[in-house]
């Protein structure tokens, strides 16, 4: 995997609508996200041709879309790609990606959700990208950034250094909907849930492998397509997946793992992460998506030692951390830890 050089204050940052025009649609919460980029890290934030376009036009367009990626993937003063929110039809840019541009300029690509199409195209390319924030969800953040989210962005995309333990957050957990349709609710903070950390469903000793995964609905759509990964990527991978604000039901999740079974890839994984279940859930929920996990994992696969951690702080709950594609974690049973042995960005 080529990795992307870091970022530094006063570099540029180009925003791009890869599924829905929400930019356009709320331009306060677009432009909310894009202040708060700048000032805490000091970049410069540009727009892609087509990323403020009106929503209609970007749903009859797929091919701008995707032209907006490849512009900046191409353009040598970009240094960085984030998407400015999720969606549901980015797999529709896949015919018009050229994956020999991507490979060409390897730079750093970032957002979550729908985003998980985009990554895929990255790993096909051999190119790690992060699974993080977006501009609009995440450094729009409802009355200013998550401190644990900062910290994440500066040791993932600021840092040639390993990564290293990654901690559960402690500040209090988000999923609650204030309607940006509103302007006047981006002051407001959103509500807190208090922390219970994350949680070690099984597993004993020491594991380690590449990260590798997404969002569980978005990923599902790539099978049967050639951007799916192969059985061989999944070797010694770390999967990590988390749900979208669509909630799907623990019996979802448990169907998805069977297929994964099915297709071989549950044995050859090193391990699972879990993201805290998004959308209109209760942490009473959150159990029931350990009981379908485990149900699959171990009742019905015998994979008593695969590590498992769920109702981990990253995609659909804020605040998150970032996950980087294709690189090295270590996953301590005993000692209860998760690491990012690796760098994922290089000086």
């Amino acid at each position: 995997m080529r990795k992307p050089h870091k970022l530094q204050a006063g570099d540029i940052v180009a925003a791009v609508s890869l599924s829905r025009g929400a930019a356009a649609t709320f331009p306060h919460r677009y432009e909310a996200g894009k202040k708060q980029l700048k000032a805490a890290f000091g970049v410069q934030v540009v727009e892609m041709p087509n990323t403020l376009k009106d929503a209609d036009w970007l749903a009859k367009n797929p091919a701008a879309r995707a032209e907006d990626l490849m512009r900046a993937f191409s353009d040598p003063s970009v240094k960085a790609i984030i998407s400015t929110i999720g969606g549901d039809d980015s797999i529709r840019l896949l015919p018009h990606l050229d994956l020999e541009v991507m490979q060409a300029n390897p730079k750093i690509f970032m957002g979550y959700s729908d985003t998980t199409i985009s990554h895929m195209a990255c790993y096909r390319a051999g190119l790690t990208s992060f699974y993080g924030p977006s501009i609009m969800a995440g450094f729009a953040e409802n009355g200013g950034l998550f401190p644990y989210m900062v910290d994440s962005v500066r040791r993932t995309l600021f840092s040639s250094e390993p990564i290293g333990v990654i901690n559960p957050n402690e500040e209090g957990w988000t999923s609650q909907r204030l309607d940006w349709a509103d302007p006047s609710n981006q002051a407001k903070k959103r509500a807190l849930h208090a922390c219970s950390g994350w949680k070690v469903l099984q597993g004993t000793g020491i594991h380690q492998g590449h990260l590798l995964g997404g969002c569980f609905e978005v990923l599902d759509w790539l099978r049967g397509t050639s951007f799916f990964p192969e059985l061989q990527d999944w070797q010694d991978a770390i999967l990590f997946l988390d749900t979208s604000e669509e909630a799907p039901p623990p019996v979802a999740v448990q169907r998805g793992l069977r297929t994964y079974a099915s297709m071989g890839i549950l044995e050859k994984l090193s391990g699972i992460l879990l993201g805290r279940p998004g959308g209109d859930t209760s942490v009473q929920d959150f159990e029931l998506y350990d009981v379908a996990i485990l149900q699959v994992v171990r009742d019905e696969q015998g994979l008593t030692a695969l590590p498992i951690i769920t109702h981990m702080d990253f995609g659909h709950t804020d605040p998150m951390f970032i996950l980087p594609y294709g690189v090295q974690t270590v996953i301590d049973c005993d000692k209860k830890t998760f690491t990012i042995s690796e760098n994922a960005v290089i000086d």
